[in-house]
């Protein structure tokens, strides 16, 4: 009879389990769900706005590349060429253009001469934050339909996004 007993009850934590497990996975369905509904269209907004304040001397292929630039300087005119979608000529055509007009820099470091280290000058990191400026703004505005306490959660649940997706990306690489 105590084993009967014992076997209910562990019969009934396990189901316990199971359904908190369900619930779980469903809520995480639905999170994912709703990132997947809801990025791109704030993404669109975001690069709508950051074209719009990128300069009318800058082509779209021009700003992404200081925006990349500025997050990953030094890298290599094939990591650009990849990041961009462009051939390695035309990806060095749109550099050449850069140079040009200083938002860039060229380095050939030391210890590899066929290599050539890309980054962003002092005159493109002001274009990019001009832009910046201007989309946090109109980003701004748009936040003021939400209520106090919607733009609070809006902001912790994007930091606990970043953290885990910050996470996950370091252990993807690992």
């Amino acid at each position: 009879m105590q084993l009967t007993s014992i076997g209910i009850l562990l019969y009934y934590c396990r189901m316990q389990q199971l359904h908190r497990a369900t619930i779980f996975s469903a809520s995480a369905l639905h999170g994912a769900t709703e990132i997947l509904e809801t990025i791109p269209p704030v993404m669109r907004f975001i690069r709508t706005q950051m074209r719009h304040h990128r300069g009318s001397d800058l082509s779209v292929p021009q700003f992404r590349t200081l925006v990349f630039l500025d997050r990953n300087p030094g890298v290599s005119l094939s990591a650009l060429a990849e990041f961009i979608g462009l051939s390695l000529p035309a990806t060095s055509r749109l550099v050449e253009g850069l140079v040009r007009k200083a938002l860039i820099t060229r380095q050939i470091p030391a210890g590899n001469r066929r290599l050539v280290a890309l980054s962003i000058s002092a005159r493109g990191r002001r274009t990019i934050s001009s832009a910046r400026s201007a989309t946090v703004k109109r980003l701004a505005e748009v936040l003021v339909g939400l209520n106090d306490e919607e733009r609070a959660a809006v902001q912790c649940a994007l930091g606990a996004l970043r953290r885990e997706f910050q996470s996950a990306i370091g252990r993807e690489v690992a």
